[in-house]
Order: C-alpha cells, then sequence, then structure tokens
C-alpha cells in the first residue's frame, strides 16, 4: 500500500513536470516563430517575389580650380603641370546643391521626377502620393531612395550615384544633376568675376574723381594768383634782380667817378635818379620773389601742396587701372571647372536590392532578437519562480 500511495504520489508531479516543459517548448517555438521564421518569410516573399529592379548609374567628378603659374622654369611648369589644383572647398557647395530642394524643382519639371517614382516600383519602395502628396516628402524621397553623393577627401574625386526603376532614368537624372552642378560652377564664376571687376571699377571711379579734383584745384590756383610754376617764375625773377644789380654798381660805379672827378657834371643828378629808380625795381623784383605776403615763396609752398595731391592722384588713377586691367584678365578666365572623370553609366543589369543579403540580414537579426528575448523570458521566469 505504501508502495502504491507513493507512486500515486509521485505520478501527478512527473505529470507535472512534464506539462512545463511543454508549456516552455510552445512559449519558445511562438517567440521563434515571431521573431525568426515569420520576418524571414516575409523577407523572402517580399525581395523574391514583390521587389522591384533598381538600376544604379554611377558618375565621378572633380572640382578643380585654376592655379597661377609662378615657376617660369622648364621644370617648374612641367612640375605644374596643366596649372589646375583642386579645390575641395568648392566641391562641398556643389554636393550641397546636388541634394537641395534646387535640385530636385529643376529634376522634377513637368512632374517628370514624380511620375518615374509614384507609378514605377513596388507597393512598398515607391513614392506614395497617396499618403503624403507634397514637395517636402518627395524631397526627403530624393535625398533618401535616388541620390547618393559622397566624397573623397584625400583624392577630392566625388562619386555620384543615382537610383531608379529603369536604366534610363537612372542615366537621365545623373546627367542632369552633372549638368546642374556644372551650371552652379559657372554661376559661381560669372559671380566672382562680376565682383572683382565691379570693384576694380570702382575704385578706378573713385580715383579718377580724385585726380579731376586735384587737377582742377590746381589749375584754379593758377589762375586765381597769376602763377604757373613759381619755381620757374621765381628763377626769373631772381635773374632780372641780377641784371638789375649789376646795372646798379655800374651806376654807383659810374657815379663815384663823376664825383670824384667832376662834382659839378650834370651828369650826376640823371645817375642818381637811375640809381634810386634801379633800386626800386630791384627791391619790387625781391618782394615778389620772397618777403612780402603776395610773393612767390608765399605762393609756392600752396602751389606745392596742389602739385603734390595731382600726382599722388594721379598715381592712384594709373595703379587702380592697372588693378582694373588685370579683374578683366582674371575674369576672361574660368576660376572653377567642373571635370567629369567617369561619365553616368547606362546600368544593364539591376544590382539593387541585394536580395540573398537582405534575407539573410533579416533573418540573422531575427536570431538575434530570438536569443535576447528567450534569455530575458527565461530570467523573469526563474525570478519569479
Amino acid at each position: 500500500m505504501d508502495n502504491v500511495s507513493g507512486s500515486l504520489a509521485t505520478t501527478p508531479t512527473g505529470n507535472n513536470n512534464k506539462r512545463g516543459i511543454v508549456a516552455k517548448l510552445k512559449g519558445i517555438n511562438r517567440l521563434f516563430a515571431l521573431t525568426v521564421i515569420l520576418p524571414t518569410t516575409l523577407a523572402v516573399a517580399y525581395y523574391g517575389t514583390i521587389a522591384s529592379d533598381v538600376y544604379v548609374s554611377e558618375s565621378r567628378f572633380v572640382v578643380r580650380s585654376a592655379e597661377r603659374q609662378t615657376e617660369t622654369s622648364v621644370v617648374g611648369a612641367l612640375l605644374q603641370g596643366s596649372g589646375l589644383t583642386r579645390s575641395q572647398d568648392d566641391t562641398y557647395p556643389v554636393i550641397d546643391y546636388i541634394e537641395s530642394r534646387d535640385a530636385l524643382r529643376e529634376l522634377n519639371q513637368h512632374n517628370y521626377l514624380l511620375n518615374a517614382f509614384a507609378r514605377r516600383g513596388d507597393i512598398v519602395s515607391r513614392f506614395h502620393t497617396s499618403f503624403d502628396n507634397n514637395f517636402e516628402s518627395l524631397w526627403k524621397y530624393y535625398n533618401r531612395r535616388i541620390v547618393d553623393v559622397e566624397l573623397d577627401t584625400t583624392s577630392g574625386i566625388t562619386t555620384l550615384q543615382v537610383r531608379a526603376y529603369s536604366a534610363n532614368d537612372a542615366t537621365h537624372i545623373n546627367e542632369m544633376l552633372l549638368q546642374l552642378g556644372e551650371r552652379l560652377v559657372n554661376r559661381m564664376n560669372v559671380r566672382a568675376a562680376t565682383d572683382t571687376v565691379q570693384f576694380a571699377q570702382r575704385q578706378v571711379d573713385i580715383a579718377a574723381t580724385k585726380a579731376q579734383d586735384a587737377a582742377a584745384a590746381l589749375a584754379a590756383y593758377r589762375n586765381s594768383y597769376a602763377v604757373f610754376d613759381p619755381d620757374r617764375q621765381s628763377a626769373l625773377q631772381l635773374q632780372q634782380v641780377t641784371g638789375l644789380q649789376t646795372q646798379l654798381l655800374a651806376a654807383q660805379t659810374q657815379l663815384a667817378q663823376l664825383q670824384s672827378i667832376s662834382p659839378q657834371n650834370p651828369q650826376i643828378p640823371v645817375l642818381k635818379i637811375d640809381i634810386a629808380a634801379l633800386q626800386k625795381q630791384i627791391d619790387a623784383a625781391t618782394g615778389n620773389v620772397a618777403g612780402s605776403h603776395d610773393s612767390l615763396s608765399e605762393k609756392a609752398a600752396k602751389y606745392a601742396r596742389l602739385q603734390l595731391d595731382a600726382q599722388f592722384a594721379e598715381k592712384q588713377l594709373a595703379t587702380a587701372m592697372a588693378s582694373l586691367d588685370n579683374a578683366r584678365a582674371e575674369a576672361e578666365r574660368k576660376q572653377l571647372y567642373l571635370e567629369r572623370l567617369v561619365q553616368p553609366n547606362l546600368p544593364d543589369v539591376a544590382i539593387e536590392p541585394k536580395r540573398l543579403k537582405n534575407i539573410f540580414v533579416v533573418f540573422a537579426l531575427g536570431i538575434i532578437a530570438w536569443g535576447v528575448l528567450s534569455l530575458l523570458i527565461a530570467g523573469v521566469r526563474e525570478h519569479h519562480d
């Protein structure tokens, strides 16, 4: 009886253990089905039968700037090559423009881009106009699904990839984006050249106005004070004074001789009158050169200042005109170049989506999620027990 009762007592316990194991297996199976089997099945169904082929057109370009030829030797010319250097800083505006709303607006003329991605493609990857039909959503879709631009900072080469549901659309969009980038570079060149020439022209106009004002002030001073060149006029006046002094000395010598030989000579009064007249002329001529308020020495100071202003204004004008010529010469040259290294290719095979890779990724993520959740559930159950 004891054995029978013992066996009967242990039987429910064994059944409970078996039921607990079955329940755990069922729980694990359901979790495995939800995290691994179901996502993998959906991935196989989508990438195997539904997902549309995506064609990728790729091109490569580099933005270069003209380099000044500083070496005059043959070796220097060979080292410099074509005279072009990469301009990485000017590549970023091109990349930003390619990804901008303005570029999308240019591409979407007559709803070309909208029709290409809303009417084609599978139901998951296409642009859904029924849910969110606005330009902002199209721009987000454009940057997320259509265009991919990457710059290699080491080489300065930019790779442009365009994805579309047809090979022709991918190639056409890639070509259009390159043309838009070239137009942007040309606009930057024109703007820089225009600003440079306009600035140089303004400097020339300012210098010309100053030169005209200085010349007009010098001419007005000459007319007002009857002076053309104080230095030359002073030299002429001094020559005249020298001649008068020579005449005065001769008259004084003759007067002294007559007074000593013949004090009653009738020429003595005449000589005295001549000597007095000569002295007045000498004093007047000397006063014109220096000493008086209206003398040439007083006029020469202001005349020299006005002449210096005129000369300085002329030099400024000459420098400004030379700068203008240099600015015009620089404006005739393209400062930036968008050089295509690889033309947009016409893909003959759809390389996306990577079906097997994506299915494997979904399966691997499902396995990871199942393992993590299983550990969490087991830990929670042990805690409760």
